[in-house]
């Protein structure tokens, strides 16, 4: 029997989204630049880098933190218990590594006028074939994250009482509409409100629902006991196997999360290296709403729900248990927050489709106003495919490629950081390390039936790892075996005699 339609919910949903929708149009207007500068991808695509601490904050955290993590970490622990919990340390970890290395990378982007991850690559090895690399890795591995956010949209609009595929077409439509109108300062304005109306939605949910269900002993009796009932590696704690792969899970995730086009592209956003790395000291706040966010699996089996997919659980939780007005509100949350990394990941993809193909390979004199249209179509043209690809396909097969997405997003980590530190590598290695890791991990990937750990059998010990962080080994050792081969080549067609070289 299909959910009857809850019209206060739904006049809350609207409302809301309508104000973001506003918001959207009238952002093409803020903080813009020069006048000479309106018509350049730098001003559409990057916010004209005129972000500053708190923009960047919101912004950064609004594409990191998505849609569909607020439906699929609850869904997770809900399934699964305690091992759901690795995007915690995956967080923790993910700031120091931006700390250390974004101010860098950001500063050779300002300095040379670079867009994306692949104009750094470009400039700093001079190799097409390797900038093709990054750039095409990252619109792949982009595609499906977008489509993911549908998801998370889909599963609320459902939720309300919706069915059908027009609601969802309607709200990517103008989301669209906005984006191609106002490029990243439309997302940088709405991460704000988005922002607001998560923490609102999740401290009154934490504070709340265990007060409704018994207090927090209960919350994590009723979990307990669901999970002794389910057997196998779910519970309150990990088991001693499930040690390494939450490890290695939450190491390679923090690795390659701002290796991602969007989540870069609100790093090149910012108006200085300090902005970045005040955002490193602030942005842990966002994981603490996560671990609240994640308690929400537990709370689901003291509030007794059945659901027919592990993702209905949040939206699930709060039908039961708060009035339809405040559902209404956070489903708009949550809707909202499928927006602004949305539109952020079809910027990114839109930037890297036209710095790194469009202009390389089909039309090198573009001008920076050309450059804008052609970024401006595309990014429609990867809104389209992505709606396209979620109606289509199963949600499942869009789970599969976001996950095979991250490890593929992580072999592109070597290219593009290692150069702002150590001038030893060449592109040919770091191309050869790029191959043989994306073939390494998307054959593991595909032999586990798409799953993000595999179990390495030597001798009588097994070891389960993060697929995509045993690619980037297999990447490194690669790449440094094929730098040496090459180092070794060039020292003997310099030095054919073996005299010592003095210059």
């Amino acid at each position: 029997m299909e959910k009857q339609i809850d019209w206060t919910a739904l006049a809350v949903f609207v409302f809301f989204f309508i104000l973001v929708t506003i918001l959207g149009f009238v952002a093409s207007r803020w903080q813009r630049g020069e006048a000479s500068k309106e018509t350049d991808l730098e001003e559409w695509g990057l916010g004209g880098r005129n972000f500053g601490t708190w923009i960047t904050w919101f912004l950064v955290g609004g594409d990191f933190y998505t849609a569909y993590t607020v439906i699929a970490v609850p869904a997770l622990v809900y399934a699964v218990g305690a091992y759901g919990f690795f995007a915690l340390p995956y967080t923790i970890l993910v700031y120091p590594i931006v700390f250390m290395i974004m101010p860098a990378l950001w500063r050779v982007a300002q300095k040379n006028g670079y867009v994306t991850a692949a104009d750094v690559v470009y400039g700093r090895y001079g190799s097409r074939p390797l900038e093709l690399a990054v750039a095409l890795t990252g619109v792949i591995a982009t595609m499906p994250y977008i489509a993911l956010q549908l998801i998370g949209m889909e599963v609320v609009i459902k939720a309300l009482g919706l069915t059908g595929e027009l609601p969802i077409a309607a709200a990517f439509l103008i989301l669209a509409l906005y984006t191609y109108a106002a490029g990243l300062r439309a997302p940088a304005l709405i991460a704000f409100v988005k922002d607001v109306m998560i923490y609102i939605v999740v401290l009154v949910a934490v504070v709340i629902v265990p007060s409704k269900l018994g207090g927090y002993g209960a919350v994590f009796s009723s979990a307990a006991s669901a999970f002794a009932v389910k057997g196998g590696t779910t519970g309150l704690t990990l088991k001693s196997q499930q040690i390494l792969p939450f490890a290695t899970l939450a190491l390679g995730s923090a690795l390659a999360a701002f290796m991602y086009p969007h989540t870069l592209t609100g790093i090149f956003a910012a108006k200085d290296g300090d902005t970045i790395r005040k955002n490193a000291v602030f942005l842990p706040a966002y994981t603490i709403l996560l671990g609240l966010i994640a308690l929400l699996g537990f709370m689901a089996y003291a509030a007794k729900l059945t659901v027919k997919s592990n993702n209905d659980v949040v939206p699930a939780l709060f039908n039961t248990l708060f009035p339809s007005w405040f559902s209404g509100f956070a489903f708009a949350a949550i809707a909202i927050g499928a927006l602004v990394p949305a539109a952020v990941m079809s910027i990114g993809a839109s930037n890297l489709f036209t710095r790194n193909f469009w202009k390389p390979y089909v039309n090198p004199n573009v001008t920076p106003a050309g450059e804008e249209k052609v970024a401006k179509i595309v990014s429609l043209v990867v809104k389209f495919g992505a709606l396209v690809f979620i109606l289509m396909l199963p949600t499942k097969f869009a789970l599969d490629l976001q996950l095979l997405g991250g490890v593929w997003i992580l072999q592109t980590f070597p290219a593009v950081v290692f150069g702002l530190f150590v001038r030893w590598f060449r592109a040919q290695a770091l191309l050869a390390g790029w191959a043989v890791g994306l073939s390494t991990g998307s054959w593991l990937a595909f032999s586990d039936g798409i799953k993000p750990v595999h179990t390495f059998v030597i001798g009588d010990t097994s070891i389960a790892m993060y697929t995509g962080l045993a690619a980037l080994v297999v990447n490194v050792v690669t790449a440094v075996v094929v730098q040496g081969v090459l180092s070794a080549r060039k020292t003997a067609e310099l030095d054919p005699a073996g005299t010592p070289d003095l210059l």
